[in-house]
């Protein structure tokens, strides 16, 4: 595949290397309004959550100047402040663009490059993207946002010279003032429409690979999904359980439960507060085989689980992996 290409899949593709994908499909669709609430809460919402305190008592990051603190206390103090009132955006830069020739079509692709500032950022997100993908971008944020997008100047198409330095020079620097535009909008950065132009595609590709046991390539993916997902859902940061717990997936069909155990912590701080989600008990499933396995503590998980099931009763228990092959399948 051309790099930067957004990925096409054929339909079903590499499905038989997972059985019994029917047969869960209505396990794992049928969720209920708590479970979905989740991932498609409001920004309003979302904000009120993240503002609710997370440090313990006795924390130093949660004291308050008073003047019974030393000199030392003050200054770590206001180094703390001043830590935690950086301000952390996202910078979108296109510095190039590719010409893409196959048979019967020819398109640019436009490298865009996402990048946290405001703190230190060791991984640098790439993705590409044809102006077909900008043009549907507009069109589905204008169906919700179009009052906020009325002042906002897309670039048009042209019937010739698409493939011009001057053409494709103009829509760079076009397309990345209207990424920046739109990012500094909440209401559109915390979009569904917004994040899947930006992440969709690469999901995709990945979960196809996964779904054909490709497991390498899809964890390679994955991983770097993941990267652009914590700098783009900082609002919502359960919105990265789905992809984290796919990672866990290939690193255990990979042989490698370490790895897998590491970044199923991860997913489990945070579904701390959602033990109704539908990834919940199935990571608590697998939890316990990788502690087992490990021969670490599983007893914290096993009652974790058993409190959950004792409160809502389940018909059918779906595994993480038979969860994890029917995302992004339509």
């Amino acid at each position: 595949m051309e790099e930067g290409q957004p990925y096409v899949g054929p339909d079903g593709e590499g499905l038989k290397a997972i059985s019994g994908v029917d047969d869960i499909s209505a396990a794992t669709t049928m969720h209920s309004n708590e479970e979905d609430s989740y991932e498609n809460m409001s920004p309003f919402q979302a904000f009120q959550e993240q503002t609710e305190p997370t440090n313990p008592p006795g924390d130093e990051s949660s004291r308050s100047p008073n003047s019974s603190m030393t000199t030392k206390e003050l200054q770590e103090y206001w180094r703390n402040e001043k830590r935690n009132c950086r301000e952390v955006k996202v910078l979108f830069e296109i510095p190039s663009a590719k010409i893409v020739e196959k048979p019967f079509t020819k398109y640019v692709i436009y490298q865009i490059f996402i990048i946290q500032t405001g703190s230190f950022d060791s991984h640098r997100s790439i993705i590409g993207r044809r102006y077909s993908d900008f043009e549907r971008l507009n069109t589905n944020l204008l169906k919700e946002f179009y009052d906020e997008m009325e002042d906002l100047t897309f670039p048009k198409k042209t019937l010739t010279g698409n493939f011009t330095e001057e053409i494709i020079l103009e829509r760079k620097l076009a397309f990345q003032d209207y990424l920046r535009l739109l990012y500094s909008m909440e209401c559109i950065r915390t979009s569904k429409v917004f994040i899947d132009f930006l992440m969709r595609p690469e999901l995709e590709e990945a979960y196809g690979c996964l779904r054909g046991g490709q497991y390498t390539r899809a964890l390679a993916g994955f991983l770097e999904v993941v990267a652009l997902q914590e700098k783009l859902t900082k609002h919502r940061p359960i919105l990265l359980v789905p992809t984290l717990c796919a990672i866990v997936v290939c690193h255990k069909d990979l042989e490698d439960p370490r790895s897998a155990y590491e970044i199923g912590e991860k997913a489990l701080l945070r579904l701390e507060k959602y033990s109704g989600h539908r990834y919940y008990l199935p990571l608590l499933e697998t939890m316990i085989s990788l502690a087992y396995e490990l021969g670490k503590d599983f007893l914290c998980f096993q009652q974790k689980k058993d409190e959950r099931k004792a409160r809502k009763r389940q018909n059918k228990m779906v595994t993480l992996k038979e969860l994890a092959v029917q995302e992004y399948i339509h």
